[in-house]
């Protein structure tokens, strides 16, 4: 690299300032790309579920985390990564699209809106107030419900469980080739985090897809190719039916899981990267929320679902990325994805199995962090989390764990931990599940 590249990458971000090199920027890069490139097979076989076209979520999803990431990295300066989300992507498939009657138009409508509302809070100070409104103990159960809807929806997809007409669900056929080669897979995944290999998880889905066409279960379509076209999705969200008042607790949960999925990993990443200064604060937080923000908006006009910053960028962290430089790298190896499109297409979802499964063990370890010795904390909160995978809605399970916590802190006698804010949305919820 020459003197003058070298010295303007210095004033971009500050590389001096924060300890770091080019090399090592470039390294953290890489290194967070492998741990998080398993999205862009997983987000078009979820996404494709609800009916939309396949190529052009890849690309969407491509582009998407190309672009969260260089703004991340441009604007922010944050050794974050963004992609769209696992978890809220299943939301969107499996709960907002069927409710739609399969609109998913309507669906990225509700997201563009929520990321625009999320840039409106991200330059408020509103931000910091709803994020503290939210109870801790409910903000351990969310994430945790949300990593057991996982586990549902990639036991369903490997057939290791099936549907019954008495106890709703029961054992599948574990014979089945589809069900054996991703309990295998889920092995091997755990054994290769355990040793940190890096992109373990992307490891196992091609290992996987690997074995099924090596079984001549999946047929060999190629792995490099022109990308897809875009047209199917490109700006087909519906905005104006979005808008409608009877979809407001989508677009609110929407946003709600967002903005806590976003803060959290912001603050986790920054204490592991040395950024919080003395009183406990991240420099630059408010660019960094508009850029997550931002990157939702865009993602929703390309076609997926909410883009959000990845808590995998903890792996970059680990590797010595300091910086926006970290970011970047991400965002063009997602660019120089958009030719892996034929290798997208041959996996198959019992390939991606495995992956749901592990990312939802990793997100059942917030549980771990709740007040136990509390019951008015820890039932409301193991009501969301369970309310969650059992109501195959994230949204039916945040509302009746909001629900079960203010009436619970009421009956106890406990009304003062009580904020109006929590209280509001309660009763919002109660509302919309008794017109049901």
């Amino acid at each position: 690299m020459t003197e003058r590249n070298t010295a303007l990458l210095e004033r971009l971000f500050a590389l001096a300032a924060n300890g770091t090199t080019v090399r090592t920027e470039i390294l953290a890069g890489v290194t967070t790309f492998l741990t998080m490139a398993y999205i862009i097979f997983v987000n078009p076989s979820i996404l494709a579920q609800a009916g939309m076209d396949f190529g052009a979520v890849f690309v969407a999803t491509c582009l998407a985390a190309a672009a969260g990431s260089l703004i991340m990295g441009l604007y922010a300066n944050y050794p974050v990564a963004l992609a769209p989300g696992m978890g809220l992507n299943a939301y969107f498939a499996f709960t907002v699209v069927p409710q739609f009657g399969g609109d998913w138009r309507l669906a990225l409508g509700c997201v563009f809106v929520s990321g625009i509302a999320f840039l409106a809070l991200s330059l408020s100070p509103l931000r910091e107030w709803l994020v503290n409104a939210i109870p801790r103990s409910l903000k351990y159960g969310i994430g945790a419900g949300i990593g057991f809807f996982l586990a549902l929806i990639g036991l369903q997809n490997a057939g290791i469980v099936a549907a019954h007409p008495v106890t709703l669900v029961t054992l599948g056929n574990l014979g089945a080739h589809g069900a054996l080669l991703a309990m295998a897979g889920f092995i091997a995944l755990v054994a290769l985090y355990f040793r940190r290999v890096p992109g373990a998880i992307m490891l196992t889905i091609l290992g996987v897809t690997a074995a099924a066409v090596l079984l001549g279960l999946q047929p060999l379509t190629g792995v490099v190719d022109t990308p897809p076209s875009l047209a199917p999705t490109l700006f087909e969200m519906n905005i104006r039916g979005a808008l409608e008042m009877g979809f407001v607790t989508i677009i609110f949960v929407f946003l709600l899981i967002d903005l806590l999925d976003t803060t959290g990993t912001l603050v986790s990443v920054g204490q592991r990267a040395g950024m919080v200064d003395q009183d406990g604060k991240l420099p630059r937080l408010r660019k960094a929320m508009v850029a997550d923000s931002a990157a939702t908006a865009i993602g929703a006009a390309l076609g997926t679902s909410t883009t959000t910053s990845y808590i995998e960028s903890t792996a970059g962290i680990e590797t010595g990325g300091r910086t926006g430089l970290m970011a970047v790298t991400v965002g063009v190896l997602f660019l120089a994805s958009l030719f892996l499109a034929p290798l997208a297409g041959m996996v198959p979802v019992y390939a991606t199995a495995p992956a749901l499964f592990f990312v939802a063990c990793l997100m059942a370890r917030s549980l771990a962090d709740m007040t136990w010795d509390d019951v008015t904390e820890a039932a409301p909160a193991m009501v969301t989390a369970l309310a969650i995978p059992l109501t195959y809605s994230i949204a039916s399970g945040i509302g009746l764990g909001i629900i079960a916590y203010a009436g619970i802190k009421l009956a106890s006698g406990r009304w003062r931990d009580l904020n109006w804010a929590i209280a509001l949305i309660a009763a919002a919820f109660a509302a919309k599940l008794a017109l049901q």
